[in-house]
């Protein structure tokens, strides 16, 4: 394999891997903050060890992340230096904001809510979790926002052979990465709701600190049924901008090899790349696909015959893995409106109860399709219509880029598996477990500013 392959193997493998915990962290500092909000309105006990014990799986989730996101960067200068020449003035303005204004905000914040249990009000400590939710979001923000710069470039100008920035107005503040923020924001909210409701349903089931997990279900489960339905909601929005930006992509995802008026939308169907068709199509709902993206049923949609063969992206990869995440997103939406129905007999379910706590693996899957989609459907274009792929990556020999390749995996499985073991393990052990973090003994240890926890 040559460098270009290789290369892009080791960043799509990298970023997959970091993004095993990105959403986590952006969702459960949510979670976390209405939890120790609710503590200081109400002064129950429950939802200050509630904070504590979801805070304690946070950290490790939090600690991982940062490990695998740092190399991140460092890639476009070792693997795609003719992509950081080529739009840096653009792109390495947005991650240098993300990187020493919002990232440093992030840690700053989380460090004194780790050590201010003692130090601060019980006010004054839930603002921070707060301020620890502000800038992961905002962290994601930048990063999200420099994406969608990939996907649509505005606010640039060609000057001597690179795009230099002349409206950074344009590039923060267009559609693209608006819907792209709040649609991403929302799957990860929605992942660490199902990533609560699973754990207390395993401890449910065991009849372990019911009140406990009880609460802590209820509180994901608002949370998975209201953001749920908003990544639903964005997804389509995200479909209409991508219909008007990225037509090649729009038809990948939906097989439409043809252009046509009352464009379909077929429930399953089995691209066949090769002769320009599909192989199998199933479930055809005629003008659905003209409906959703210019809410117009007679409108035309773009096939991809109407494009050369070297700019349409991996159409097989690209439409499974936007069927499977539209899949998964309903059910994601069913579970918890069944949850709803049934969230004060939750005992009295153990089916559903089984059911959700093998449902956690579920949200990660559909964010990591979605971001398959994103990233193949915009091929062969690394920024989209601007420069390809291909004239992006570094000039090394393809022996570097296998050598670190091979590191890169070594080195994130052991993170991975320690990472993923100790949220196990502390998971399971529940809050009750003899090992209470200094956090927790800190918040006991002062009963004039944090009470302690019977």
């Amino acid at each position: 394999m040559d460098a270009l392959i290789l290369s892009r193997i080791q960043f799509a493998a990298t970023t997959m891997f970091h993004f095993l915990f990105v959403p986590l962290t952006l969702g459960l500092s949510f979670i976390m903050a209405y939890m120790e909000t609710k503590y200081v309105k109400t002064g129950d006990e429950m939802y200050l060890k509630m904070t504590k014990f979801w805070g304690k799986l946070f950290l490790i989730n939090f600690a991982v992340g940062v490990v695998t996101g740092i190399t991140l960067e460092f890639q476009f200068g070792t693997n795609w230096s003719q992509y950081s020449a080529y739009v840096g003035d653009i792109f390495g303005s947005l991650l240098a904001i993300e990187a020493t204004a919002t990232f440093f905000l992030e840690s700053t914040f989380i460090g004194i809510w780790i050590f201010g249990w003692k130090k601060l009000s019980k006010k004054a400590h839930a603002a921070v979790m707060w301020l620890v939710f502000a800038g992961s979001n905002l962290s994601a923000v930048w990063i999200l926002i420099a994406n969608a710069w990939m996907q649509s470039p505005v606010g640039f100008t060609m000057r001597d052979g690179r795009a230099e920035l002349v409206d950074f107005g344009a590039v923060i503040t267009q559609k693209f990465a608006i819907v792209k923020f709040i649609h991403t924001a929302s799957a990860a909210y929605t992942l660490a709701a199902f990533f609560v409701m699973g754990i207390s349903a395993y401890h449910l089931l065991k009849k372990k600190n019911v009140e406990f997990f009880t609460r802590s279900f209820r509180i994901g489960l608002g949370f998975a049924i209201i953001f749920s339905l908003t990544v639903f909601i964005l997804g389509d929005m995200n479909g209409v901008v991508v219909g008007e930006k990225q037509p090649t992509k729009l038809a990948a995802m939906e097989s439409l090899w043809e252009t046509q008026r009352k464009a379909p939308v077929y429930l399953f169907a089995w691209p066949d790349p090769e002769n320009e068709r599909n192989a199998v199509e199933i479930g055809r709902i005629p003008g659905l696909l003209s409906f959703l993206i210019f809410h117009d049923i007679n409108a035309e949609v773009r096939g991809l015959n109407d494009f050369p063969r070297d700019e349409r992206p991996p159409v097989l990869l690209t439409s499974f893995a936007f069927k499977g995440m539209v899949g998964i997103g309903v059910l994601l939406i069913l579970l918890p409106i069944i949850g709803w129905v049934k969230r004060k007999k939750l005992l009295e379910n153990p089916l559903y109860l089984k059911i959700m706590m093998y449902a956690i693996p579920l949200p990660y899957l559909a964010i990591q399709l979605g971001w398959i989609v994103t990233e193949f459907g915009r091929q062969p274009w690394i920024v989209y219509g601007l420069m390809r792929t291909s004239e992006a990556v570094s000039p090394v020999p393809p022996h570097q880029v296998l050598i670190s390749l091979g590191g890169f995996i070594l080195v994130y499985s052991i993170l991975g598996l320690a990472g993923f073991s100790l949220i196990a393990k502390y998971a399971k052990q529940g809050p009750d477990s003899d090992g209470e973090d200094a956090a927790d003994d800190a918040a006991a240890g002062d009963g004039d500013v944090q009470p302690a926890v019977s």
